[in-house]
């Protein structure tokens, strides 16, 4: 056997989502493993290179999706993940970002402790915990590989959002190459460390409860009761043990879990700081439903696992926040005055969509693919609102509307048929010659994610949509937008092809197409080619994705 054939050993990671699926993963990923040994120069292979598989996908037409996490003689490759597209073993494409294969030595030059003391120097502030430095190959788009320190410096800034900074460190010269944040705004920090013995699995009893939240309504909610405790506990055993603990407005635990003995939660007021907690879970459980409805989408990671959410994290505390790092989020209670608790059910879709982001293409949280990655939580975030379908929380396209205390035209977080109303997101892509809303393509690429953005939630609203001008923003309003402000190109007669067709198409690019590093371009071939898997090439939908990419001026 050739050193080649020897490295492609693949392990193969799956919940309990069922033994006979498990084995037909396990089948096809490693038939895949065989494409990649078969095309090495599509697949950027080395003869040292092994991978772990992150998902399977098998799309109508039987052709297999199988994404890739790569590693290299035993170290992470940040960058090389990848997506062996392919039917019967035969390859039909690739997507990665990853631009060589690799050829590196793997003994640093640099010390952990001397690529701790640069990133320190530019971390700069006070840090929570020791940081830590493990061995990496940093192989982001279009760079030559490199081997790496990854330095992770843990803080937080000025308002209390956890920082968890991963500084990337060339082992040979001691440059920083890159930096990411962990943190998703927009996470709970780790829950700690259990000591001394494991105490044994208490008894639960499935139940059902009544929930006074503060936003959503009376609604129903799924729980537990703990026939060991002799109370009822704020978890779903229907939903993968989803939990909702309070933080007690601190940060350095993991919270204490909402716990009730009538089995009633909250009071539909801040006087109950359960309330808070009610419209946390009912978030959770109808984002759940949601992408086990639409995309048969099994939990966060699709592996059958709930998540936890706390609420009442930190002081006045204005944000809400998703951690890769610990697969968990909390949410603030607001600053007391302007803005409520941060737990209406568009801003709990939005973080949770975060770590279904995590768990497929994994985009970066910088650049374009930190746009992308705010956008992917942003679009399921309002579809989410749309699913649940609450009278007290009317669906549409503008995030966050209702934490705010003064409700107003002008009160929100995102819009996202017009980006620009928040006066910094752009509508448009910016080319290299010409600026949108004053933002040069430099400084798109390098502006904060959350406003970069704007460029994917304006795409997806015209696609679903088309040039409508919601009501509330028409002309006559304080908005005063007509057709002409939604477009960057001047076609106002673009027709949307609907919200299901449009989330379907975002759905099948993020978790087959897209890959960590994607840009733009990368995201405008992603929907395009999911369009023509799932309708057709030439089709109504997949003609709709180049024409509205054109109207935020992606050529």
């Amino acid at each position: 056997m050739s050193s080649l054939a020897k490295a492609l050993s693949v392990a193969i990671i799956f919940g309990a989502a069922g033994q006979a699926a498990a084995a037909d993963n396990a089948t096809i990923a490693t038939r895949a493993l065989g494409v990649i040994r078969n095309n090495p120069v599509p697949t950027r292979l080395s003869a040292n290179d092994a991978f772990v598989t992150r998902d399977v996908i098998v799309g109508r037409d039987g052709t297999e999706h199988v994404r890739f996490d790569r590693t290299y003689k035993g170290l992470p490759v940040i960058g090389g993940d990848l997506v062996v597209h392919s039917k019967a073993g035969v390859l039909k494409r690739t997507s990665l970002t990853q631009a060589s294969a690799i050829n590196v030595s793997t003994t640093p030059t640099i010390t952990s402790a001397a690529a701790i003391a640069t990133a320190g120097r530019a971390w700069a502030m006070a840090y929570d915990v020791s940081p830590t430095s493990r061995l990496v190959v940093f192989a982001p788009a279009a760079k030559t590989p490199k081997l790496a320190h990854d330095v992770v410096y843990v803080g937080r800034a000025k308002d209390g959002t956890p920082i968890r900074m991963h500084y990337y460190v060339d082992a040979v010269t001691g440059a920083i190459l890159d930096k990411t944040n962990a943190i998703k705004t927009g996470t709970l920090p780790g829950t700690g460390y259990p000591t001394g013995n494991t105490p044994p699995p208490p008894n639960v009893i499935p139940s059902i409860g009544p929930g006074f939240s503060l936003f959503a309504g009376n609604v129903t909610l799924n729980t537990q009761f703990n026939n060991t405790r002799r109370i009822y506990e704020l978890i779903d055993p229907t939903r993968g043990n989803t939990s909702i603990t309070d933080m007690g407005n601190g940060y350095r635990t993991g919270g204490t879990l909402m716990v009730d003995a009538d089995n009633r939660w909250g009071n539909n007021a801040l006087s109950d700081r359960v309330s808070a907690g009610v419209d946390a879970m009912y978030g959770f459980q109808k984002t759940w439903d949601f992408y086990k409805n639409k995309f048969n989408r099994n939990g966060i990671r699709n592996n059958g696992q709930g998540a936890n959410g706390a609420v009442h994290y930190f002081l006045n505390y204005t944000n809400a926040f998703w951690n890769d790092d610990c697969f968990c989020m909390s949410f603030g209670d607001g600053n007391g005055t302007t803005v409520r608790p941060l737990v209406s059910i568009d801003i709990v879709g939005h973080e949770v969509s975060h770590g279904v982001t995590a768990a497929t293409a994994n985009l970066t949280y910088a650049s374009e693919s930190g746009g992308l990655n705010e956008a992917t939580s942003d679009i399921f975030g309002a579809m989410i609102e749309y699913y649940a379908n609450n009278a007290k929380q009317p669906p549409n396209y503008v995030i966050g509307e209702q934490i705010f205390t003064t409700p107003a035209w002008n009160k929100f977080i995102r819009t996202m048929f017009k980006p620009n109303l928040d006066g910094l997101s752009p509508d448009c892509y910016p080319s290299a010659t010409t600026p949108s809303n004053g933002i040069s393509l430099g400084n798109f690429k390098a502006m904060d994610v959350h406003y970069s953005s704007g460029v994917a939630n304006h795409f997806f609203y015209l696609l679903a949509e088309g040039v409508v001008v919601p009501a509330d923003y028409a002309a006559g309003t304080p908005a005063n937008l007509g057709p002409s402000n939604l477009v960057c190109n001047g076609n106002t007669g673009l027709t949307g092809i609907g919200r299901d067709a449009a989330m379907q198409i975002w759905y099948h690019a993020l978790t087959v197409y897209m890959t960590s590093n994607s840009d733009y371009a990368a995201a405008r071939a992603a929907t395009a080619q999911a369009a023509i898997d799932l309708y057709g090439a030439g089709s109504t939908q997949h003609n709709a994705v180049i024409d509205t990419w054109a109207a935020v001026s992606m050529p």
